[in-house]
């Protein structure tokens, strides 16, 4: 295979970059909707044409199983929503002789882009949160300047040259490589940037609003996905997906499975057929079809992986399977006898590692399923209708998937999480409400 490197960009790159961001802006914002909607659905459609192309693109660049790079790309529908939300940018009248000062006036107000847009986005889903950042800039007529993960920048390279094709003016969208050490500080910190769309790890998110100044700032971080398993469950149903979400793309997703609860009276049996559904993943090369689990980014994160997995056996965990490794491919595994202050249900895992945890009963398994830091969304596997209302009262999770598992997302929902998972929502239309400023109009009537 023949290896591609790039060069960081240098200060004066990033400047150029934000220079033509900055010209470009006027462009944006006097573009008529329908011809930025003809721009998106043109994109949509080139990645369509050129789907086989992207999915081994991301396949290559990640190590994500071909199979679930093709389903990234098939989330092209990204570009197609963005480009019906950029025809519904509206506003509204205000009686403003509602109040006494508002006599002889007529109101309204309506939504103009923010502007310059910086998004940063990480290696896991290096095409479709790419797109969750660019298809609502555009549709809202910013401009934007991308930078992608370092590992990965291949697929956002390519959707680059798409866009420029499908119509995009130049300087619309600007590209940069380096790391979040240098390029990112000098993005996040520089005031021609109006807005920061960020995702990635709690701590880069807290650096962010400290240093960024006054600019607003969407935060998508990151979570430790739980799933409640009432008795009533379909347990085959349920150990299936759950396998299928604590472990595609090697468990580098934000909303993968981590902490399972299930109520002590169907503990043993779900967790012989999560173990038999977790042996049953298809570990290997990610360009093969038939591949379920591939390579995780770098050794460096199988390293901290490996290192948690021990450290919770040393604690008293147990190995139900996996718990080993073959250079950078970790095997999915799955603890039992696990802790709530163990880093593998404590922290965000971000890797093929999922426990197994017994519940005395559902009120007990929803408390500890929201006891955590994060809150992006948990999974909740119930027929009983009552069970599902108390979940979601209970629940203080940004988004809450019955019957199924915290790894839904439909690419026009609104997505975020509460607590340290983040600020803000992505989704087309609720990214786009972030991505513009509210702009009132009073006007005085002549008597």
């Amino acid at each position: 295979m023949r290896l591609l490197a790039f060069c960081h960009c240098t200060k004066e790159d990033l400047d150029t970059a934000l220079a033509a961001a900055e010209r470009a802006e006027d462009v944006m914002t006097d573009m008529p909707a329908h011809k930025r909607a003809s721009i998106l659905l043109r994109t949509a459609e080139l990645m369509r044409e050129r789907a086989d192309d992207l999915a081994k693109t991301v396949a290559a660049e990640a190590g994500k199983a071909l199979k679930f790079a093709r389903a990234e790309v098939e989330r092209r529908w990204c570009f197609t929503i963005a480009a019906e939300e950029a025809k519904r940018i509206h506003g509204e009248t205000i009686p403003l002789d509602a109040v006494p000062s508002g006599d002889g006036y007529f109101g309204y107000w309506t939504r103009r882009p923010v502007g310059v847009i910086a998004a940063i986005s990480p290696f896991n889903f290096p095409l479709n949160l790419v797109a969750h950042k660019v298809a609502p800039a555009l549709a809202a007529g910013n401009t934007l300047v991308l930078k992608p993960a370092t590992t990965t920048p291949l697929a956002a390279v390519k959707l680059c040259q798409i866009l420029l094709e499908a119509g995009l003016p130049a300087g619309a969208i600007n590209l940069v490589v380096g790391s979040g050490g240098t390029v990112g500080e000098w993005l996040i910190t520089d005031e021609r940037v109006d807005k920061i769309t960020f995702t990635g790890s709690p701590e880069i998110g807290r650096h962010i609003l400290a240093v960024a100044g006054i600019k607003k700032v969407t935060l998508e971080l990151g979570n430790n996905s739980p799933v409640v398993v009432a008795p009533d469950a379909d347990l085959d149903f349920v150990a299936k997906r759950c396998a299928l979400g604590a472990f595609y793309n090697s468990g580098q997703v934000c909303i993968s499975v981590q902490r399972i609860y299930s109520q002590k009276q169907v503990f043993e049996p779900f967790s012989e057929k999560f173990v038999k559904a977790t042996e049953a993943m298809v570990v290997g090369d990610p360009l093969d079809e038939r591949v379920d689990v591939g390579p995780m980014i770098d050794s460096k994160e199988v390293d901290r992986i490996e290192s948690w997995v021990k450290e919770a056996q040393g604690s008293g965990a147990s190995v139900l399977t996996g718990g080993r490794r073959d250079g950078t491919v970790y095997y999915p595994t799955v603890l039992s006898n696990v802790d709530a202050d163990m880093k593998v249900v404590a922290e965000e895992t971000f890797g093929p590692v999922a426990s197994v945890i017994s519940s005395d009963d559902f009120e007990s398994a929803l408390q500890q399923a929201n006891d955590s830091k994060f809150g992006l969304q948990v999974g909740v596997f119930t027929n009983d209708v009552n069970r599902v209302f108390k979940a979601v009262r209970k629940l203080n999770f940004g988004g809450v998937i019955v019957n199924d598992t915290p790894n839904f997302r439909a690419d026009h929902m609104p997505y975020g999480g509460n607590r340290q998972s983040g600020l803000g929502r992505e989704g087309v239309k609720f990214a786009m409400e972030d991505m513009t400023n509210i702009q009132l109009v009073a006007i005085r009537l002549n008597s």
